[in-house]
């Protein structure tokens, strides 16, 4: 009988058992379930396909903006810098994509993880002296690299084509054109799930711990021996990457890259991801995701119902309805500081302890 008992609670008696990806068999099984019903979506049955071509885009798009997310939280929740530039190396990943592919025929297969690689090494340059700053002088830091890359792109016509913006091939592979929306939604969703499965992986390892490390108490991590300049330079050099990799595949959905597209604005959105999804959580990166591509139609949804009803007609409301939508996102940031600091994703493990420990509110 005292054989056949399992004991109460969670016990972790080792890193490899604290760090692990899936805590529980049923974590595995559901993250896989997830997977295929993802792989799924695009397909048709009959002549009605299963997901219209509208909810395929703006699923795609948050593939894209979840990894460069994701890249921003492994700088910002867990390694504690911040960065108000990741839009201008989102950008950069874009044009670089664009320039590979478009100007040198480099295969968009081969261009995609290159454009990555530039971006994250043009990180590690920024993160140089950013290095040696914390806090304000940092945020200081990094939003001057915003406007510098800004107007690079702008000026730099050889390489983003200035005002009048780059043209970015076409996925394929294997002779095989991979241009719609339900064929290019594999590769990002590719591109997704080995981003975030490296990512997950980071972070259970002497690295990730580091980061974590540098993150709780900087001065404790450096008296561990810990390199607190070689660590914050590859926090950057790592969320650059992502964000490199997540702006060429956007490059490459949208067929074309201009400089107007990545501006602060863009950077807000990126940590508005991250503070709502979670810092410090691989899975609130893409919630927050969600969360920020979803709040816009959600708000359109609202001013339909509205005008169904008569009460919203003209210009005015019209016009005011571009100020409400970026107010939300504004709102929502405050919301969320306010009464849920920790964002979604530690909503979403009290739930899952609420309904582990239930009937029982301890």
């Amino acid at each position: 009988m005292a054989g056949s008992m399992r004991p109460a609670g969670d016990y972790r008696t080792s890193y490899q058992t604290d760090r692990t990806i899936f805590p529980t068999r049923g974590s595995a099984i559901v993250c896989v379930i997830a997977v295929v019903a993802l792989c799924v979506l695009p397909m048709q049955f009959g002549a009605k396909p299963l997901v219209a071509s509208y909810w395929l885009a703006l699923i795609i798009q948050i593939a894209y903006y979840g990894i460069a997310a994701l890249g921003l939280n492994i700088l910002v929740g867990f390694t504690g810098q911040i960065s108000l530039g990741h839009s201008a190396f989102f950008g950069f990943g874009a044009f670089m994509s664009a320039y590979l592919s478009g100007r040198h025929g480099v295969p968009v297969a081969l261009s995609i993880p290159a454009a990555g690689i530039a971006t994250g090494l043009l990180g590690v340059i920024v993160g140089l002296p950013a290095g040696r700053l914390k806090g304000l002088y940092l945020a200081i830091a990094t939003l001057a690299s915003q406007f510098v890359l800004q107007d690079f792109f702008s000026r730099a016509t050889w390489f983003t084509g200035g005002a009048s913006g780059a043209n970015a091939p076409s996925f394929s592979l294997f002779g095989f054109a991979l241009s719609g929306d339900r064929s290019y939604y594999y590769v990002v969703l590719f591109y997704l799930v080995v981003m975030y499965v490296f990512a997950a992986n980071l972070m259970r390892t002497r690295d990730g711990r580091a980061m974590v490390a540098l993150r709780d108490h900087y001065l404790s991590a450096e008296v561990m021996g810990i390199n607190l300049t070689y660590y914050r330079i590859l926090a950057f050099g790592i969320s650059s990457f992502y964000a490199g990799v997540g702006g060429a595949l956007m490059a490459h959905y949208i067929g074309f890259v201009s400089a107007e597209a990545f501006d602060l604005l863009l950077s807000i959105n990126f940590l508005a991801m991250v503070i709502i999804g979670g810092l410090g959580s691989v899975m609130g990166s893409l919630m927050g995701a969600v969360f920020i591509l979803f709040l816009p139609e959600f708000m359109q949804g609202i001013v339909r119902m509205v005008q169904g009803m008569g009460l919203g007609q003209g210009a005015s409301f019209t016009d005011g309805l571009a100020y409400l939508k970026e107010m939300a996102i504004g709102l929502a940031i405050v919301l969320f500081l306010l009464f849920e600091p920790e964002g979604l994703a530690a909503r979403w493990r009290k739930i899952k302890s609420y309904w582990k420990l239930y009937p029982f509110s301890y």
